[in-house]
């Protein structure tokens, strides 16, 4: 996986599990700089103002939680496809969830953008393995 890990943008609509997860982002190094979202919806306003404003600022990686309310997982990954090129070209996506569901996985890793599917919550090991695999 090839990444440069500055700045982060966990998407869960779990208040605990964003905690969780920023906690162990923090903690193994793996970013400075860590934006949490909890819809998809203010995740993809995010993302479009950005673009637009404040193009630094765009996440290396992006945590997306599958199971969310009105926007699920995967919807958000219909709608990133529309985004601008800048964002699309910069971030790497690691589907989180917290069901082992082989057909969650099998469409996950085909979409183009998803780098990894992990299990809830992130662990520092697994983190810390994504910094480990930069390329």
């Amino acid at each position: 996986m090839n990444m440069k890990l500055e700045k982060v943008l966990l998407i869960d609509d779990s208040d605990i599990d964003n905690m969780v997860n920023k906690k162990v982002v923090e903690r193994t190094g793996l970013a400075t700089n860590v934006v949490v979202k909890n819809s998809a919806s203010s995740a993809l306003n995010f993302l479009k103002e950005v673009a637009e404003s404040d193009r630094e600022n765009i996440p290396d990686i992006i945590f997306l939680d599958i199971r969310m309310p009105e926007i699920d997982g995967f919807g958000f990954l219909e709608m990133f496809e529309k985004l601008p090129d800048p964002v699309q070209e910069n971030i790497s996506i690691v589907m989180l969830s917290s069901s082992i569901d082989s057909e969650d996985y099998n469409k996950a890793m085909q979409n183009r953008f998803v780098k990894q599917f992990l299990n809830k919550p992130l662990k520092k090991e697994v983190v810390a393995g994504l910094l480990n695999n930069q390329e």
